[in-house]
């Protein structure tokens, strides 16, 4: 946000500060050919210089679709006063030298961006799933440290992102961070959404897979005894925290093949919670389901 009495004019003319005297020129007039919005702010109001900043950043990204007045109302406050401005930050948008839409408070950029794509009847380039995007590329190639930064780089942007705050939570992880994975969703204000919700799955999973350890008598034990479903159990738990999910499945349904009963039908709760970790449109979960359901309802 700009101090009070600075210039504001960007040098790709998308952004002004705007006047009592300009005001038409800049606003209504211009309007005429292309949608503005009107930021009402003050230089002692902290929300304005919060939103400021992320403001010119969509406007900008909108490439020219949209354009950005910033009035001081500490310095021109009539026209606020004439189109009922009560508090700030406000914007309010014009289209053809009316006042068409608006807002009061400073709103996140993903909310910033569906304003002004539903003013322009367009979608803005998605600069932050592009970023998702790259992240979770990097994060399946073997790189958790390039997609740790990226996502940490969208955090500071937007901190209550879910998918961001997932996939950080989920880079930690898989550099065997448990604990950094468990501080990165420590104060998540979104834990119902099902990206946080599968990280917190797939943290409990590799928690439980640390106390099972060596999987190789585990395995010996299920050769000697197919009836021994616990060790069959901890084989699984084990098997779906090293990526094998496959065997990790096969294990598991042979228990509820067996005795459906067993450990109030645990593993078929276990079941669950692994196709929470692994997300709905998961091959293996869908596999699982398959796989489940015939055994259930057959």
């Amino acid at each position: 946000m700009l101090a009070a009495g600075e210039k504001a004019v960007a040098d790709d003319g998308l952004v002004v500060d705007t006047t009592t005297q300009t005001f038409m020129a800049d606003v209504v007039q211009a309007s005429v050919t292309t949608p503005v919005l009107v930021d009402f702010w003050a230089p002692w109001c902290g929300p304005c210089r919060q939103l400021g900043p992320v403001l010119e950043k969509v406007v900008r990204a909108a490439g020219g679709k949209v354009r950005l007045a910033k009035m001081n109302i500490d310095e021109h406050p009539q026209i606020a006063g004439q189109l009922g401005v009560q508090s700030i930050p406000a914007v309010i948008a014009f289209r053809r030298g009316q006042p068409i839409d608006g807002f009061v408070g400073a709103l996140p950029e993903s909310r910033l961006q569906a304003f002004i794509e539903r003013l322009i009847g367009e979608a803005l380039p998605d600069e932050v799933g592009d970023l998702l995007a790259e992240a979770e590329a990097a994060l399946e190639a073997g790189d958790a440290a390039g997609a740790a930064e990226i996502y940490a780089a969208l955090l500071a942007e937007e901190p209550d992102s879910a998918p961001a705050l997932a996939g950080f939570a989920r880079a930690r992880l898989a550099t065997g961070d448990v604990e950094g994975a468990k501080a990165a969703l420590a104060e998540a204000t979104n834990a119902a959404d099902p990206a946080i919700s599968a990280v917190k799955a797939q943290i409990d999973l590799a928690e439980r897979a640390s106390a099972v350890g060596d999987l190789a008598p585990l395995e010996a034990k299920v050769v000697a005894d197919p009836a021994d479903h616990q060790s069959r159990f901890d084989l699984a738990v084990g098997l779906a925290a090293a990526g094998l999910r496959k065997e990790a499945l096969d294990h598991l349904l042979e228990i509820v093949r067996r005795d459906r009963t067993w450990n109030d039908d645990g593993a078929r709760k276990e079941l669950v919670k692994l196709f929470e970790a692994w997300g709905p449109k998961d091959e293996s979960t869908i596999a699982g389901r398959k796989r489940l359901s015939s055994l259930l309802f057959a």
